[in-house]
């Protein structure tokens, strides 16, 4: 099933559940989807890697708002951000554990030949490539450890 017939039926899901917030987060995810193929050079279809990065926009703008409603205590409304956050995580792969992500860093390092922190851009590159959907910040902690090393 692609994550546009699934934004689909999860969106009729959540409509005959009067879930609210799984409605708005939804809405908001179909509409950057569209937005994404409509605009000017967009494809008809989207990659999973697009379709991805799209997700991770959303989630990093909800996390962003979700921050500066706790900073400025109105916890109702960082819930209810905490909350849209869970429902667009669902729409991820799975995250992999730290202990996965370097098996698999250390991979690609010995398969690009990177020898110092100065190929860090060479790893990083085929890196979040392979690792698309998984959090960018730990790969790049990750990178920088293994070739500092």
């Amino acid at each position: 099933m692609s994550l546009e017939s699934k934004i689909q039926q999860d969106l009729k899901e959540a409509m005959k559940a009067k879930d609210a917030i799984a409605l708005k987060a939804i809405r908001e995810l179909k509409s950057f989807i569209t937005l994404e193929k409509t605009k000017e050079g967009g494809k008809e279809k989207l990659s999973e890697a697009e379709e991805i990065a799209i997700i991770n926009k959303a989630l990093k703008q909800h996390q962003e708002t979700y921050e500066m409603f706790k900073q400025n205590g109105r916890e109702e409304q960082a819930q209810e951000e905490a909350a849209i956050i869970e429902v667009l995580k669902r729409y991820l792969p799975a995250q992999l554990s730290a202990e996965a992500i370097e098996v698999k860093i250390k991979d690609i390092i010995a398969r690009t030949g990177a020898q110092s922190i100065k190929e860090m851009g060479k790893v990083m590159s085929v890196a979040t490539q392979e690792l698309a959907g998984q959090d960018n910040r730990l790969i790049a902690e990750t990178v920088k450890r293994l070739l500092s090393a």
